[in-house]
């Protein structure tokens, strides 16, 4: 049971704290007073809690932008060196494949030199083949035969000027001068065989830089008579389809009496043409029949 006395005593104890000067404030006005003070101070602790976390938020965004920013320029640093290095890729891939074609191009000139040399000694070949096979069939049929470096071909024995020496070449009557010596005359040419025979034994024999250094003479001419175009054996060629276009021409002062023959791979039938026979040095082709 509360006593008077210890209520006097929590009274003064109360008034002594809170009192001043003898004078007291209601209780209700102490609880206000008290709420107001730690309003206070929380509302400045909300504050400056507020201002440290906009600092770190700050601080927290600059460094995410500063990272941000730096694996920016890692990842384009990184395209960019990936895209130099395929453009270095591509560009030597390119330059590899520019060479190997290149080489290609060599090789397939080279192939291709090697492939004509191979079809020429195989015309060749099959010149000296049926050269033999006609030699076989005379032998067989008689005792003749033809001299060193003779061919021979449809009972006739034909020499080729080129075939002894490519180097030695002569004019038109030099040239006839030489078939005597040897027993025999510039050739005739006086059928579609011959002419066959004649143009393809020629076809391989080439020395000079163009076909008209290639030509070889034979026994045809019209010095007795301009136009009038008479073989040695005194038989007049009728045939024209054998001169090849435009010829003959007797073009120049000099004049161009004599006959020549070329390979022509065009038109293996225009062959011949006209040509100074004293100004111009070439092959030659004599006819003989063979020995007995």
């Amino acid at each position: 049971m509360e006593t008077p006395q210890r209520r006097t005593n929590e009274n003064a104890t109360f008034y002594g704290i809170f009192g001043q000067g003898g004078s007291t404030l209601p209780r209700s006005r102490l609880i206000l007073l008290c709420l107001g003070l730690l309003n206070a101070v929380l509302l400045i602790a909300a504050v400056v809690i507020g201002i440290n976390c906009a600092k770190v938020k700050e601080g927290s965004l600059h460094v995410s932008h500063s990272d941000a920013t730096t694996h920016i320029n890692q990842l384009n640093y990184l395209n960019h060196s990936k895209l130099t290095e395929s453009e270095e890729e591509a560009k030597k891939a390119l330059e590899s494949a520019l060479k190997n074609h290149t080489l290609m191009n060599v090789q397939i000139e080279h192939q291709k030199a090697i492939n004509d040399a191979y079809q020429r000694q195989i015309e060749t070949l099959r010149t000296e083949k049926t050269s033999l096979q006609s030699n076989i069939s005379f032998f067989e049929g008689g005792c003749g035969k033809c001299l060193t470096h003779w061919i021979f071909y449809n009972s006739s024995c034909y020499f080729f000027s080129y075939l002894e020496s490519h180097k030695v070449k002569k004019n038109w009557p030099d040239s006839r001068a030489d078939c005597v010596s040897r027993g025999a005359d510039l050739v005739v040419i006086d059928n579609q065989e011959e002419q066959k025979f004649v143009s393809h034994t020629i076809e391989n024999m080439k020395g000079g830089p163009n076909m008209w250094e290639d030509a070889f003479w034979v026994g045809l001419t019209d010095s007795k008579a301009e136009g009038t175009w008479v073989w040695i054996n005194n038989v007049t060629e009728v045939e024209q389809r054998y001169w090849m276009d435009g010829e003959p021409n007797n073009m120049g002062q000099v004049g161009e009496d004599c006959g020549m023959v070329v390979y022509s791979s065009s038109n293996p039938w225009k062959t011949r043409f006209d040509a100074s026979c004293t100004e111009r040095q070439r092959n030659w082709i004599c006819e003989m029949m063979p020995l007995l």
